[in-house]
């Protein structure tokens, strides 16, 4: 008999709203994913503080872990630190480094783990994929996605806004990102997922076409649902192609190539979502999307995050190189250095006219 279905690898809750924070223990018990109430919470050594405070009366039984930075060192360090007091679950509670670090650290000792994301700053936060810093950089490990995600809408507002123009351009990004599977599809026969595309391109598409700013409840929901779901379609499809494609790649050209100097990551690939979007003849989008990422205070040429014009065409130029194997519009058209200088010429005099 064929199969007719699928399971989706997806959180068993996802709590978006104002106020959720003051639920999650009443969550975490109705959910059955902790009873007990015995958890091991990874926070930070500075914003985690206020939260451990509000919510210890709430989680008597919890245990709490400062964590120190995002490093593959700091998520094993934490996973000795948990392993055998039988634990219900691990509870990142943090922005994205906190919950990458709690992502590892849970997967490394068997447990389920739960985001309470503090911030909206990229798509990270349900994704099955813990991004760390190493000896040798930074890389991604696979782990299991969350099994709860909770994001308060009160404590996001809290945060400073770059962190939500961040999470904008990495939400958007995800329309260029579609494009370059597709365009893979197309051109080399490798396999698209269709349910994983959808998802993370309409998430893509729900943040760009939302009258709202980053002030806005109603806007700071459909941002948070867009970075959700594209953490799923990351399940679905089985690595990060849905949400990763040329713009990923010249942030992390951006990344290797200026490591003192570089933006947010949202910022990074904002930019080069509409740079790729512009490169491969949809200027109408491309100009959209620029005007979009303006409105929320985003950059849409590299000027405005303190590189020259020459500095990202060399970021574009070295981009394919960080991720080899993957075969976006830039390696489509792999245009010579003079080339990507002409073409970023033509989207900047379009970006301004």
């Amino acid at each position: 008999m064929p199969v007719l279905t699928r399971l989706i690898p997806s959180p068993v809750v996802v709590d978006i709203r104002s106020g959720a924070l003051d639920d999650l223990a009443g969550l975490l018990a109705d959910q059955r994913i902790s009873a007990s109430g015995k958890l091991a919470v990874a926070i930070s050594d500075g914003s985690g503080r206020a939260l451990r405070e509000r919510l210890t009366p709430a989680l008597p039984g919890a245990h709490w872990y400062s964590v120190s930075d995002g490093t593959l060192d700091s998520a094993v360090k934490l996973a000795d630190e948990i392993k055998g007091n039988r634990y219900d679950a691990v509870v990142g509670l943090g922005g994205g480094k906190i919950v990458d670090v709690a992502k590892y650290a849970a997967a490394r000792v068997g447990l389920p783990m739960v985001a309470v994301a503090t911030n909206l700053a990229h798509d990270g936060l349900c994704s099955p994929v813990a991004t760390l810093d190493n000896d040798n950089g930074r890389g991604s490990y696979g782990v299991p996605t969350p099994i709860a995600v909770v994001i308060d809408l009160d404590i996001v507002r809290q945060a400073p806004a770059r962190f939500v123009r961040s999470g904008i351009g990495d939400a958007v990004s995800n329309i260029s990102c579609v494009a370059d599977w597709e365009l893979a599809h197309e051109i080399t026969g490798e396999e698209i997922d269709g349910l994983a595309a959808a998802m993370a391109r309409q998430a893509g598409e729900a943040v760009l076409r939302h009258p709202g700013g980053i002030a806005d409840d109603a806007f700071l929901k459909v941002l948070a649902e867009g970075l959700v779901l594209t953490g799923i379609s990351m399940s679905v499809a089985g690595d990060s192609r849905p949400a990763s494609g040329a713009c990923h790649e010249i942030n992390h050209a951006f990344d290797l190539l200026y490591p003192k100097r570089a933006a947010s990551h949202g910022e990074q690939v904002g930019l080069g979502a509409c740079f790729a979007m512009y490169l491969r003849g949809a200027r109408e989008e491309s100009l959209h999307m620029a005007a979009t990422l303006r409105r929320h205070g985003l950059p849409v040429v590299p000027e405005e995050i303190g590189f020259t014009a020459e500095e990202f065409v060399q970021a574009v130029d070295y981009a394919p190189q960080t991720r080899p194997g993957r075969f976006t519009i830039l390696e489509h058209l792999n245009l010579s250095t003079d080339q990507i200088r002409d073409a970023y010429a033509d989207y900047a005099k379009a970006i301004h006219s």
